[in-house]
């Protein structure tokens, strides 16, 4: 498992009108817990007169670090529904806000779950869904005679360097797709005077 499907950039303000409450969704890619944050702070200000502000979100590989708020709709009706879109289209690192204004007409508990899905649905069908490659950090410590050799096996495995320090002993720093960390590492490794870290 060296990728992972989610959202290439943000979608706003989908609409979707049921008995005259209004539901606007949103999704936004979400790497951490800042951006998670900083998303929902941003839709809380932009919306402060919407009665509700329900969201679901995935993290993780796996999507191991999730959670469904209901923000006072009754519970499981809201951060359920928009929960089960994200693992129906298979997607991590995705935050769905599904903002609702209240329109005077109850919908009751079978009736919000299915407007939330619907708004989490139409959200996402909006958005541009990718595979990323989970990458991974090396630093690489060599003679300064060596950098042909290592700038070499550094293009070899498509790494993109991040910082160079020249000098006598020289330290590459280059981000690399995780499926190609055993293969460079077992190059590194017969190499002479050369030493190696992976930070992930």
């Amino acid at each position: 498992m060296f990728n992972f499907k989610t959202i290439e950039s943000a979608v706003e303000n989908t609409l979707l009108k049921e008995k005259g409450s209004k539901f606007l969704g949103f999704a936004f890619p979400v790497n951490n817990e800042e951006e998670l944050k900083h998303a929902l702070e941003k839709i809380r200000a932009e919306h402060p007169k919407a009665t509700h502000h329900c969201y679901a979100f995935r993290m993780g590989l796996n999507g191991e670090n999730y959670r469904a708020n209901d923000d006072g709709e009754p519970s499981g009706s809201a951060g359920l529904p928009i929960y089960n879109q994200l693992l129906a289209n298979e997607i991590t690192n995705v935050l769905v806000i599904s903002v609702r204004y209240y329109g005077g007409t109850k919908l009751g508990v079978s009736g919000l779950v299915k407007a939330y899905k619907e708004s989490a649905k139409i959200t996402l069908e909006e958005a541009n869904i990718i595979t990323k490659e989970l990458e991974t950090t090396v630093e690489i410590q060599f003679n300064f005679n060596q950098q042909n050799i290592i700038f070499t096996l550094l293009s070899k495995y498509d790494a993109k360097v991040l910082q160079f320090d020249a000098n006598e002993n020289c330290i590459v720093t280059a981000s690399l797709k995780l499926s190609q960390k055993e293969n460079i590492s077992e190059k590194l490794s017969e190499m002479q005077y050369v030493s190696f870290t992976f930070k992930d």
